[in-house]
C-alpha cells in the first residue's frame, strides 16, 4: 500500500513563502496523477493543484500564479512551491492521487499570520 508523508508547513507572515514535500512509497507513484489538497478551519478539504505523470499542471484560482506544483519521479516526491503567502491560505496540507484513492496522510499545518 502507497503511504504518503507531507512535511513542510509551518508559519509564516503574509506575503512569505514555504516549499511543501510529499514523498510517497511505491513504485506506482511515477505513473499516478498526484495533487495537493487543504482544509481550512471548518472547511471541507479541497483542490490546489494537481500535476498528471507528465509533468502537466493545474491550478485552483485562488492559487493560481502563487503557487507552484512539481514532481521529482525518481524521489516518488510531489512539491507544492507557494509563494506570496496570505491568511486564507493556512490550512493543513495533503497530498493524493487526483483520484484520491490512496491511503491519506497525516497533512503538514500551515499558517499565514503576521
Amino acid at each position: 500500500q502507497v503511504q504518503l508523508v507531507e512535511s513542510g508547513g509551518g508559519l509564516v507572515q503574509p506575503g512569505g513563502s514555504l516549499r511543501l514535500s510529499c514523498a510517497a512509497s511505491g513504485s506506482i507513484f511515477s505513473i499516478r496523477a498526484m495533487a495537493w489538497y487543504r482544509q481550512g478551519p471548518e472547511k471541507q478539504r479541497e483542490l490546489v493543484a494537481r500535476i498528471s505523470s507528465g509533468g502537466r499542471t493545474n491550478y485552483s484560482d485562488s492559487v493560481k500564479g502563487r503557487f507552484t506544483i512539481s514532481r521529482d519521479n525518481a524521489k516518488n516526491t510531489v512539491y507544492l512551491q507557494m509563494n506570496s503567502l496570505k491568511p486564507e491560505d493556512t490550512a493543513v496540507y495533503y497530498c493524493n492521487s487526483v483520484l484520491k484513492d490512496l491511503a491519506w496522510g497525516q497533512g503538514t499545518q500551515v499558517t499565514v499570520s503576521s
